[in-house]
């Protein structure tokens, strides 16, 4: 990568990054970030930050009057250390002359190519307005089947929507490791592609303070690396780790890190939308075995009544639905021309309409 060659590049900073182990914020690392954000400011790269820690920000500030639920602490806790959060930000960034905005957001509104935009037009206002967006899941009213994954979902959906050329998700290891982080023997893997199986090297496990865990950084990643944007997952704990990594990725010094690889081809804004729309879907439509084969081969193709065997749920025109393989695996997503009804009266039939224009398709390789 020559020198200076990023524009724009959104980091992910995770809870376990912020947080300190008796679970409150970490204002010496915060304020360490701060001052990384600034040098890559310098350097001339616009920046984006998606940041976790309003729970561990809230920690400690109330005592509840009755036991509460886990909902209930998430809400009470971010809606206190949210508040704190972004005012500590503030501080900081003030320190630089640098002004900074919170966005705070929720699955809903990426759920509709409308909300999606509108979110997109007012980030892109503040960029151009010198102002770095400090983004986070308004968990104050997320509730848990409309909740992210955690921010690592969140910032891939943002690195898609604002063309970001790097997405760094910092969090308190290395990167994703050949074997158990804790053994000396295991390395960090430093450059993953799109055909490397990578399930004997991960597990499942959740990080202390996150919802997520380095599954989800995996599989967010290669889809965030299949959209043309490069995705690296560093230790945000490192000293100046942010302009070490921009040093590295010009050629600079050693320093480990995982790095996933982009594809050499871009996909649209409307295709990057879609593709992180799965968990909107509303029905299904099941191929068969041609239709299924050709996708799989990365045709570029629509997906024609001929080639449909069964429709699933209740959707409308232009509503998301999942398509699945005559194998029964989810295999793209893609936003339908037509309602149900008219899919179920033409399904199977030839010379009819496209039910989901390519340009209207994301065929997941990594499913």
């Amino acid at each position: 990568m020559k020198k200076n060659q990023l524009r724009r590049i959104v980091i992910k900073v995770g809870s376990n990054v912020l947080s300190r182990k008796d679970g409150g914020l970490d204002i010496t690392r915060m304020s360490s970030l701060v001052d990384q954000v600034t040098e890559l400011r310098q350097m001339g790269i616009e920046v984006i930050i998606v940041s976790s820690g309003a729970m561990a920000s809230g920690f400690g500030e109330v005592k509840a009057l009755k036991k509460l639920d886990s909902v209930e602490q998430r809400q009470l806790f971010s809606a206190v250390g949210q508040a704190k959060l972004i005012n500590r930000y503030y501080e900081l960034f003030r320190e630089h002359h640098i002004v900074v905005g919170q966005v705070l957001t929720t699955k809903e509104s990426f759920g509709t190519r409308g909300h999606y935009l509108n979110q997109k037009s007012c980030m892109s206002i503040m960029l151009e307005n010198d102002v770095i967006p400090i983004v986070n899941e308004n968990d104050t009213i997320s509730v848990t089947e409309l909740m992210f994954t955690d921010n690592d979902e969140l910032s891939g959906l943002i690195a898609a929507m604002m063309d970001a050329q790097l997405l760094v998700i910092l969090s308190n290891i290395d990167g994703i490791y050949n074997g158990d982080p804790n053994d000396p023997e295991s390395t960090v893997l430093r450059e993953i592609g799109p055909e490397m199986k990578l399930e004997e090297y991960i597990k499942g496990g959740k990080s202390s303070f996150g919802r997520g865990g380095m599954l989800t950084k995996t599989r967010i990643a290669r889809k965030v690396a299949e959209e043309g944007i490069a995705v690296i997952i560093a230790n945000g704990r490192r000293e100046r780790i942010l302009p070490r990594l921009i040093e590295c990725l010009n050629g600079g010094e050693d320093l480990p890190f995982t790095r996933f690889t982009p594809s050499e081809t871009s996909i649209s804004s409307i295709k990057k939308w879609i593709a992180h729309s799965e968990g909107f879907a509303k029905g299904e439509i099941h191929l068969n075995k041609v239709a299924t084969a050709m996708l799989a081969d990365e045709f570029a193709m629509s997906i024609l009544p001929v080639g449909i065997t069964a429709v699933i749920g209740e959707f409308e025109k232009d509503d998301i639905v999942r398509v699945i393989g005559c194998d029964g695996r989810m295999i793209g997503v893609g936003r339908v021309s037509c309602s149900k009804k008219q899919v179920e009266a033409e399904m199977g039939k030839h010379g009819k309409k496209p039910m989901i224009h390519y340009d209207y398709l994301f065929v997941d390789s990594n499913i």
